[in-house]
């Protein structure tokens, strides 16, 4: 699972320093890279996304390594972070092909 997240947070990374803005008649300009002042957009929100589960996901990892190590007797709530991680990981994924999709039919219109 870590691996594809950071096949996630690269692509998302990318996106977000290539990404243009279109205006109305207007020529193309780059977005601000991510993390710049004034960065407020669809990327830099996905960048943001991509490294709140990121951190979850490591948070999880972190507290399951407790349990069996037995540093911590909380499985209960071991669990339920992995688990928690596991939906983030799974709804960010969803958004992933949702855009994915939504620019694959973009690139299919006809302008």
């Amino acid at each position: 699972m870590s691996q594809m997240l950071m096949s996630v947070m690269a692509q998302a990374e990318r996106m977000a320093g290539e990404g243009l803005r279109l205006g109305a008649g207007a020529a193309a300009e780059p977005l601000p890279a991510a993390g710049e002042h004034g960065a407020t957009g669809f990327a830099s929100s996905l960048v943001d996304a991509v490294r709140s589960v990121d951190a979850q996901a490591q948070a999880a990892d972190e507290q399951l390594a407790a349990v069996d190590s037995g540093r911590s007797n909380d499985l209960v709530g071991a669990m339920l972070a992995s688990q928690q991680a596991d939906l983030s990981f799974s709804m960010l994924l969803q958004v992933r092909n949702k855009v994915a999709g939504a620019v694959d039919e973009l690139i299919k219109l006809q302008l």
